[in-house]
């Protein structure tokens, strides 16, 4: 065999320098807009999108990955020698997951292995890197599995958005439900857990969120080393600038990776968002 490909998607956002060095296979989801169809990170980057979505009157939606798209990628990449780990958006947030598994029915005799990540957003890239950095070393498909397992409980995320409309219209909003009737008093602060969008707090200004999340950031740490961070923003690249010189500050991560929030992930989070992801101890 020729080593472990990885396959992810675009939703993770992984900036191309590290989709180049470890060879990663992105896979972009769909964002539905105006009767056009464009695909995430590709037909429509970041800037450009949440540029529009500011004054949009229609919403944009989503498509998962489709079966056909992984069944494709699976027979290429096993045909050439691979073993495939496939590592997508969380299942509570996507069907691409689902999907994932689906198209596995004709590669049952076929290195190929699907993992339910319970992540999203550059959470979900520390994952990725972890594994591709693992799969780098000769490391068998099942090593490179068990380690992206292992990595899980060494990543934490937590965002604040400006409104909570576009998760409550996305269907995404999850335990974070009971901040609806407050949103126009209050800042939320949220977090991946356990594969979805639960409320992780609140505060009354923007600024108290933020203190909040880089607090709830050291609290995950633990005191564990090395760090890495992860600043990514929905077009706020002022204040994304500035909680990455904060997390310099307190936690001197080993790798610092800026980003922003990719545009499906976008369409049910809204511009404005900010958030950090995190992985220690690894």
């Amino acid at each position: 065999m020729d080593g472990v490909k990885i396959i992810t998607d675009s939703t993770a956002y992984i900036p191309q320098s590290y989709v180049d060095q470890y060879g990663l296979e992105v896979v972009p989801l769909t964002v539905n807009w105006e009767e056009k169809s464009y695909l995430d990170g590709v037909d429509i980057r970041a800037d450009e999108f949440y540029t529009r979505l500011k004054d949009a009157v229609t919403l944009p939606t989503t498509n998962a990955i489709s079966v056909h798209q992984f069944e494709e990628l699976y027979k290429k990449l096993t045909d050439e020698g691979h073993s495939v780990l496939v590592l997508p958006i969380s299942s509570g947030i996507s069907a691409s997951y689902n999907n994932a598994i689906t198209a596995l029915e004709h590669f049952k005799d076929k290195p190929v292995a699907v993992l339910d990540t319970r992540l999203v957003s550059m959470a979900l890239t520390f994952m990725v890197l972890a594994a591709a950095r693992k799969a780098e070393t000769g490391a068998s498909l099942e090593e490179v599995k068990a380690e992206a397992v292992r990595a899980y409980d060494h990543i934490g995320v937590y965002f604040t958005v400006d409104d909570l409309k576009y998760l409550h219209k996305g269907g995404r909003i999850g335990g974070a439900k009971r901040l609806l009737g407050s949103a126009l008093k209050i800042k939320p602060i949220l977090e991946i857990r356990n594969g979805k969008i639960e409320a992780a707090g609140s505060a009354v200004t923007r600024k108290k969120a933020l203190e909040r999340i880089v607090s709830l950031v050291e609290d995950g740490i633990a005191g564990r080393s090395p760090v890495r961070i992860s600043v990514f923003h929905a077009l706020d690249l002022d204040t994304a600038q500035y909680l990455e010189e904060v997390c310099r500050e307190r936690f001197s991560p080993v790798e610092m990776i800026p980003s922003e929030v990719s545009p499906v992930v976008g369409s049910h989070v809204g511009p404005g968002t900010v958030s950090i992801a995190y992985m220690a101890g690894m």
